[in-house]
């Protein structure tokens, strides 16, 4: 309560952002289906189109980590939100496929530019005492933007397939507004390149300059056993997330307001638990035991969707699901913002970057997967992140305190 009461508008206009753009993105889960009959496209493709979202989010999410530390975090947030509404619009007006990966390659710019500005923007208005509750508002945003998006998306359909994403693209420009007007920025700009590389342990700036750089030196990172698990858990959950529509569509001819009820409701849990109790959860277990909990659990209800065939079985399933889901993200961006120091945009911007690797993979595997066997996307998911369990009972405890690195800064 301290953290809102403190830092109340700012956290409100980080949550607003983010429960826009999430909701733009889970918008569309339920309507994919009828935009595979309307455009004739296969379960391949789908997995390509959600794939190119995550593929620019990759290529750009470390270049955005490191300028949101270089110009401020405000700056970047408004500029992404802007992306965010032009993504939305040109879904919407879309009638070839190369149109809907247009705006999911702009889509992933756009996230690219916000999450990991959002996230250090957090970080810096936060004590390592308030992190755990300032990631679980955050996270809330993003959990109760896919809980609203698909309902927007299953329910508003039924006035038109395209309706949801004009108004996504509208409250986009708002969100992008508000920012602009009200939001103060929480980190001075850095017009000096070289004075900025100098706050940076061992000159790292110049190292950190381009992408491969970056994600080949991290193995060097306190953090990387955790980007490791952040990659495998992304790879199963996109096997789970990008072809649920599909699977359910197919496998039980659910129509886009019974999808959007069973991901609306089996997510409630989980802004619920962010907003109440995460920052407990974490306190009195520990980011370590969380993570491997939430694992074992995804993994194995996961398995238990291709066993179940009633519609109440399948929410009590999902929901599950979501849940481990929604505790186990902001307990891993807690985990690692720990372990930062003062480099935070640039480790969320990797955190993001990992995360876009198995966005990448998990999709465009799932997709092929569910043309063979619509059942072998899940099975493969579930066995992921039995294995990322297992990977996690390794991981390193952000520990208040502790030192980001070995290297000191300077």
């Amino acid at each position: 309560m301290t953290l809102l009461l403190r830092n109340r508008g700012a956290i409100l206009l980080l949550m607003l952002n983010l429960f826009i753009v999430f909701t733009g993105i889970g918008l569309v889960i339920p309507i994919m289906p009828k935009f595979m009959e309307l455009l004739g496209i296969s379960g391949s493709l789908v997995g390509l189109l959600v794939a190119s979202f995550s593929l620019t989010q990759l290529l750009f999410s470390p270049l955005a980590g490191r300028l949101s530390d270089r110009f401020g975090r405000k700056r970047l947030i408004v500029i992404g939100m802007t992306v965010f509404a032009v993504s939305e619009a040109l879904f919407g007006f879309a009638e070839q496929p190369w149109l809907l990966f247009a705006s999911r390659l702009l889509g992933g710019v756009s996230a690219a530019l916000i999450m990991p500005a959002v996230m250090a923007y957090a970080a810096d208005v936060t004590t390592k005492e308030e992190r755990a509750a300032g990631m679980g508002y955050i996270n809330a945003a993003i959990t109760t933007g896919f809980i609203i998006g698909p309902g927007i998306g299953g329910y508003i359909a039924e006035f038109g397939l395209r309706v949801p994403f004009y108004a996504a693209g509208v409250a986009g420009l708002i969100a992008a507004a508000l920012t602009l007007f009200v939001l103060r920025e929480s980190k001075p700009a850095q017009p000096d390149a070289a004075a900025y590389a100098a706050q940076l342990p061992d000159a790292s700036y110049g190292r950190r300059r381009g992408l491969a750089g970056q994600l080949l030196t991290s193995h060097r990172e306190p953090y990387f056993f955790s980007l490791i698990v952040v990659f495998t858990l992304s790879f199963g959950l996109a096997n789970f997330e990008t072809v649920f529509g599909l699977f359910v569509d197919h496998r039980f001819g659910f129509e886009p307001k019974d999808i959007a009820f069973i991901i609306t409701f089996g997510s409630i849990a989980g802004a619920v638990v962010q907003v109440t109790a995460f920052g407990w959860i974490l306190n009195r277990f520990g980011e370590k035991r969380v993570i491997s909990t939430c694992l074992l659990f995804a993994g194995v209800f996961i398995l238990l969707t291709l066993f179940v065939h009633t519609f109440w079985l399948i929410f009590a399933v999902t929901f599950v699901v979501f849940l481990a889901i929604d505790i186990l993200r902001p307990a891993i961006s807690t985990q690692m913002s720990k372990l930062a120091g003062a480099e935070q945009g640039y480790v969320a911007g990797l955190n993001s970057a990992f995360t876009s690797l198995g966005n990448i993979a998990g999709p465009i595997v799932a997709g092929v997967l569910f043309d063979l066997h619509i059942a072998m996307p899940y099975a493969l998911a579930s066995v992921v992140l039995l294995l990322c369990f297992v990977l996690s009972t390794g991981l390193r405890t952000g520990k208040p305190g502790s030192p980001p690195s070995s290297r000191q800064p300077s």
